[in-house]
């Protein structure tokens, strides 16, 4: 058999593979907007401070990333589908005890639920990794690209459930967290149909690969996670902090509703062709468009609080991401090798949501607690993207500029 059929083959079970987790990203990732669109809300109806509205959001996020490395093992040890399966179980429990939390108006409770949560959204990071992980290398970007395209379906439905749920229930947000908890279980079927071979336990001769420290001093390494961390954190920054600016403004919910899928609409839309483009131009040139294109966005924003200054700011702000976040993994998937993987993947979602939960942390306190008007905190919100960009650009003009030689 020679290699081009080889190629062929390999190509046929990836685009399977990448079939099934398009779905699961379109339908269990519908949980995440839904999250992110209810979550602040919720929580600042609960806590007992305004500053820490979007606490629910960070615990996610935080779970998220101390999850990065234990699910990583996972993975590596048992296969994807265990990995993924252990997600669901995460966001079946958290949006059930968050649920409870919210009869009880208990915020202790409310967090710890969407702690939980925070073990789905660890595993549906890997859901770009496991499309590459049968895929040729030319093949590749296209493949993580189409699984992120997924999220379009997510965007499309996860708000429109927050509008049909939101209010079933005499205590708000109920109803939303009790459609996750149907989202997880459903969902969960998904991955009996996934066929990605469990990697193979290493020989005592087979090469360990660089140490982690190696390959984070990598340079091409450490600018791909740098991008990542800065596009995803300041996505998650900006996106946690619009529900609250929007309803501070005077908006309806539902309102606030429809800016977030609209920005979730445009950070997976571009995914149809970011990796043709990733193909045709090089994954650096793409990854610096992204890097613009967040800043074009919190220039917009800091423009003012009408409805259209929402609009567009969070449009661009989900192609910033897109472009900057499908870069960097691509970048990313072509710098290590099989048996690095488990360790460099686990520790790039560390770090990426290491990142994020500090983001989220921040978006509560500069919204209510930067200023005496949601107008106040919104301009701090937009400011606060200066200083991350500016990393980010001189991290990946430093590589341009650089001598390959890694």
């Amino acid at each position: 058999m020679t290699d081009a059929t080889y190629s062929q083959t390999d190509d046929r079970k990836a685009k399977r593979n990448v079939a099934i987790l398009v779905i699961a990203q379109a339908l269990l990732g519908a949980q995440m907007p839904m999250i992110f669109t209810v979550g602040g809300l919720a929580g600042q109806s609960l806590a007992p401070n305004p500053c820490f509205a979007t606490l629910a959001i960070s615990a996610i996020v935080l779970v998220s990333m101390l999850s990065a490395n234990p699910m990583s093992w996972i993975m590596q040890r048992f296969g994807r589908r265990a990995g993924f399966w252990t997600g669901t179980l995460g966001g079946t429990i958290g949006a059930a005890i968050a649920a409870y939390g919210l009869s009880q108006a208990s915020f202790t409770l409310f967090i710890v639920g969407s702690a939980f949560t925070g073990m789905y959204m660890s595993a549906q990071g890997f859901y770009r990794f496991a499309a590459a992980d049968t895929a040729s290398d030319s093949f590749r970007p296209k493949a993580i690209s189409y699984v992120m395209a997924g999220g379009l379906v997510s965007a499309i439905i996860g708000p429109q459930l927050v509008k049909a749920t939101v209010d079933v229930s005499v205590i708000p947000f109920l109803g939303v967290y009790a459609a996750i908890v149907a989202i997880n279980v459903v969902g969960s079927l998904l991955f009996l149909a996934l066929d990605i071979p469990k990697p193979p336990v290493p020989s005592h001769d087979a090469p360990r690969g660089r140490t982690t420290w190696e390959m984070l001093t990598t340079p091409t390494i450490a600018v791909a996670i740098i991008v990542a961390m800065v596009s995803y954190s300041l996505m998650n920054l900006v996106m946690t902090s619009t529900p609250l600016a929007v309803v501070g403004c005077g908006f309806e919910s539902s309102t606030a509703a429809d800016v977030v899928s609209a920005h979730v609409l445009a950070m997976f839309i571009p995914s149809f062709f970011t990796g043709h483009l990733i193909a045709r131009f090089g994954v650096r040139k793409i990854m610096a468009t992204g890097l613009v294109i967040l800043a074009a966005a919190g220039v917009v924003g800091l423009q003012g609080v009408e409805l259209e200054n929402f609009f567009i700011a969070l449009v661009l702000l989900g192609i910033g991401w897109n472009f900057g976040f499908i870069g960097a993994t691509t970048m990313l998937a072509g710098a290590h090798q099989a048996h690095e993987r488990g360790r460099i993947q686990g520790m790039n979602d560390m770090i990426v949501f290491g990142g994020v939960t500090l983001a989220s942390l921040a978006s509560g306190g500069l919204m209510n607690c930067s200023g005496g008007t949601p107008q106040d905190g919104w301009t701090a919100v937009n400011l606060a993207m200066v200083p991350f960009l500016a990393l980010a650009g001189a991290a990946l003009i430093w590589l341009v500029l650089r001598p390959n030689e890694d």
